[in-house]
């Protein structure tokens, strides 16, 4: 079976040194690696997509496919996505990601290529989808009510992101006690990790707060 790689992070991009490298090292062959975004109005892609291409670049990455998520991506998008080798979920609204990505041919997409070892990151709302349930606090959603909906499924534990601005660590709590997840991860801004098949085996950046049910 396919080790599965997983990198998660508590604000935005870049990617620290580290978890840049280590991503690099985990592209499952050679392709593009696919940079996925909800367009925002009065805001410029390519303005932006470079905080992330240019540390991957340094870092070793040699192409890229940029995805604006849409309720109707094209049979073209789709194909470019199963080739790619590796998965970045950008940041933004959290319920426009999970609306795009969540049950839809994107997000199963997302889950064959995991499976198969493709590594997957996921920075602020892309990773507050990848648990199985996406878990939205009331600061990050317009009407400021907290949501509960369904994630990808990538991973047995709910995670909190801006852990240290947002100050989530009742929400955090309740998530893990609510689901009765494995594991909790309350991700600083600047804090990123890696969970290979399930595991924490990495952290950079701040120290994680890691919750674990006991056996």
């Amino acid at each position: 079976m396919a080790t599965q790689q997983l990198f998660l992070f508590g604000g935005g991009p870049p990617f620290p040194p580290n978890l840049c490298q280590k991503f690099i090292s985990c592209l499952n062959g050679t392709g593009p690696v696919a940079l996925l975004y909800v367009p925002r109005p009065g805001s410029s892609w390519s303005d932006y997509a470079p905080i992330y291409t240019e540390m991957l670049t340094a870092c070793g990455a040699t192409a890229f496919f940029h995805l604006p998520l849409s309720a109707s991506p094209t049979d073209d998008q789709l194909e470019q996505l199963s080739t790619c080798v590796g998965i970045i979920i950008s940041g933004g609204e959290t319920e426009r990601y999970q609306q795009f990505i969540v049950q839809t041919p994107i997000g199963a997409i997302i889950q064959d290529r995991f499976q198969h070892g493709v590594p997957v990151a996921g920075f602020s709302a892309g990773a507050l989808l990848t648990p199985n349930e996406c878990r939205i606090p009331a600061i990050d959603q317009r009407a400021g009510k907290a949501l509960v909906l369904e994630g990808l499924g990538l991973m047995d534990a709910v995670i909190s992101v801006h852990y240290d601005t947002w100050q989530e660590e009742t929400n955090l709590l309740q998530a893990f006690e609510a689901t009765q997840s494995r594991f909790g991860y309350g991700l600083p801004e600047q804090t990123g990790i890696q969970l290979q098949n399930g595991q924490l085996v990495q952290q950079e950046g701040p120290e994680a707060v890691v919750l674990k049910r006991k056996e």
